[in-house]
């Protein structure tokens, strides 16, 4: 009995290729790195060496239990992306578009605390402590520009 390989399989909302091996494959999922990638491997129990189109569909669920809530699953804490969330203080760790959803949040609360960042984030300028008298000027006026001549007609 032979089986097909899926060119595209579907995990987390995000269409992976099949052709390649599983943490490569993995890592295509916004906010999965290569080391996060490889430790739901090792924790799943599949063959790294495995191509994400050749595994099963029980394989598949595995990863994506693991990928739900990878510190119950025995995944590091520092492994996590979002570590001691502000509003709940647990350790979370966030894939897909709600990576946006939460950076967004993010800054909107550092702008209505005032923070220095919220501030800075509000005004546009750098947030990092960067010089900003050469460089950062998108969108403003760049160096000096002068009046161009008109040149006088010729006297009669």
């Amino acid at each position: 009995m032979s089986k097909e390989l899926r060119y595209i399989v579907r995990l987390s909302g995000t269409g992976l290729d099949g052709t390649r091996k599983v943490p490569y494959a993995l890592n295509g999922i916004r906010g999965v790195g290569i080391n996060l990638a490889r430790s739901i491997v090792k924790i799943a129990g599949i063959d790294p060496d495995a191509r994400l189109g050749d595994l099963t569909d029980a394989e598949l669920r595995k990863i994506e239990e693991v990928l739900k809530d990878p510190f119950a699953k025995g995944i590091p804490v520092q492994m996590l992306n979002r570590r001691r969330d502000p509003r709940t203080g647990e350790d979370l760790h966030i894939i897909g578009p709600s990576i946006d959803l939460n950076l967004k949040e993010d800054l909107d609360l550092m702008k209505e605390i005032r923070s220095w960042k919220g501030v800075r984030h509000a005004q546009g300028l750098r947030v990092r402590g960067q010089k900003t008298r050469t460089t950062g000027r998108k969108g403003k006026a760049i160096g000096v520009s002068k009046k161009q001549q008109i040149a006088a007609p010729p006297a009669p």
